[in-house]
């Protein structure tokens, strides 16, 4: 038996109404939350058209570009809060399913979902769901195939799933929310100086997740059993049935100081080129469907949130870096630079409970904001709806044999406001050059400390 889809009715009239406008084929992606017995979809977005396509009417599974779409994939990631995730991809056509569309919509949902794994500073646990969706709706007929693959296994073959629509399914979840200090030292071995800084601030990262995923978690000042109900103790209503919607919970973080007894503490010396230095608080928030959650999935759901905010804002950093370099300014000098960071940004998909996010840089418009949303996930916003979780503080960039970084108000001239919001292009066209300016911050031999909201 194959697995049940439950998905928000305004996500079934959504696809209805994708207009193919003279294209054979358009794309896009799922998202939604996986549970042990179903998966639930709140959201589909189509992938922005490339402007330079040229349409295939005999052949549509050749307008269908994998690297674009997978790069769509990686920027909504980015927006997405804990226990939400891209469950699969979407093809609408004006013909019905051929042997080389199936294909395509395999390799199509394959290449999403390495893009969005790459970057993850954790993995699958043996018992969690890899089945994702590929679903295939004819724009004349309004017929829907709808199949699953274990993106686990490459080789992995169609699977049949069952698609139901029900209403008010983006109502029924509830929210964890905290906020979570850090003050994370990555140093840059001088042996290293060829890797790419995202290589170097990636290893650092790996080594600080270990103590996320170890950490202790209290839910409402609470250490609950994993295998609890979550909703256990709440006040029922009238009905008997717990209120769920809306309902928020709030989560401490607690981590581990020391190694516990059994294990042996090494202390090791290097000589480094410089360092990373990430520190201050980070706002997270997950969502749940109200369905039966238990402790465990909570949790999981917090950590990978905290994971993944962390993660993206150094690749947003390191992307404005890169995207903002000025025509012959060298890539670091020997004085301190102070760079705006992001913030995050949460703003609530309409109807329901449940909140996107997106981050923010200085002073930049909360237009261009709601311009992000409307580019990558094809949903209008109100830019008033737009909720800041944290305020914004600087990164200071300095050589490591002057003066450490610091965060709040300088006498020194600050930077002017840098431009994020460009179009997935031309991100795209320049990530191939961000390893070149990696390796000149390690040549020019600087202390980077990069301070978080």
């Amino acid at each position: 038996m194959g697995r049940t889809y439950i998905v928000e009715e305004t996500v079934g009239q959504y696809l209805s109404d994708v207009g193919l406008q003279g294209k054979a084929v358009v794309c896009g992606l799922l998202v939604g939350q996986c549970s042990p017995q179903k998966d639930y979809v709140i959201l589909a977005a189509r992938t922005p058209p490339k402007e330079e396509q040229q349409e295939n009417l005999e052949h549509p599974q050749a307008q269908l570009d994998e690297e674009w779409a997978a790069e769509h994939a990686n920027q909504v990631s980015r927006m997405l809060p804990g226990g939400l995730s891209i469950l699969g991809v979407f093809i609408v056509t004006a013909v019905g399913l051929t042997d080389d569309l199936q294909h395509t919509l395999r390799r199509l949902l394959f290449a999403v979902e390495k893009s969005v794994s790459r970057k993850r500073l954790w993995r699958f646990a043996d018992e969690e769901v890899s089945e994702r969706v590929a679903l295939l709706l004819c724009s004349a007929s309004k017929k829907l195939v709808c199949r699953t693959y274990d993106v686990r296994d490459p080789k992995s073959s169609a699977r049949p799933a069952d698609w139901k629509y029900q209403s008010a399914l983006s109502a029924s979840w509830l929210c964890l929310q905290g906020t979570v200090h850090i003050n994370i030292h990555i140093p840059l071995s001088a042996t290293s100086a060829g890797y790419a800084l995202e290589r170097n601030t990636r290893n650092g990262l790996t080594r600080w997740a270990k103590q996320i995923e170890n950490g202790v978690y209290l839910i409402n000042g609470q250490v609950k059993a994993e295998d609890c109900d979550l909703l256990e103790g709440q006040k029922k209503s009238s009905r008997g049935n717990t209120p769920a919607s809306g309902h928020s919970f709030d989560v401490r973080v607690l981590t581990q100081l020391l190694l516990s007894p059994d294990h042996r503490s090494t202390a090791t010396v290097q000589i480094c080129s410089g360092s990373v230095n990430l520190k201050g608080a980070v706002r997270c928030r997950a969502f749940l469907h109200s369905s039966k959650p238990k402790v465990k999935d909570a949790v999981q759901a917090v950590k990978r949130d905290i994971l993944n905010t962390v993660v993206d804002r150094c690749e947003i950093l390191f992307e404005d870096l890169l995207l903002n370099e000025r025509p012959g300014k060298k890539v670091m000098s020997s004085e301190k630079e102070f760079h705006i960071l992001p913030h995050r940004v949460f703003v609530p998909i309409p109807g329901s409970a449940v909140m996107l996010c997106d981050y923010k840089f200085g002073d930049e418009p909360a237009e261009e904001i709601r311009d992000h949303f409307m580019e990558m996930l094809d949903h209008t916003i109100k830019a008033e709806d737009l909720e800041i979780a944290e305020e914004p503080n600087t990164a200071c960039v300095s050589p490591s044999a002057g003066s450490e970084g610091s965060v709040g108000s300088t006498d020194e001239e600050q930077p002017p406001q840098p431009v994020r919001r460009t179009l997935m292009m031309k991100i795209q066209q320049n990530t191939g050059v961000i390893a070149a300016v990696a390796v000149a911050v390690f040549a020019a031999g600087v202390s980077f400390h990069y301070f978080s909201d």
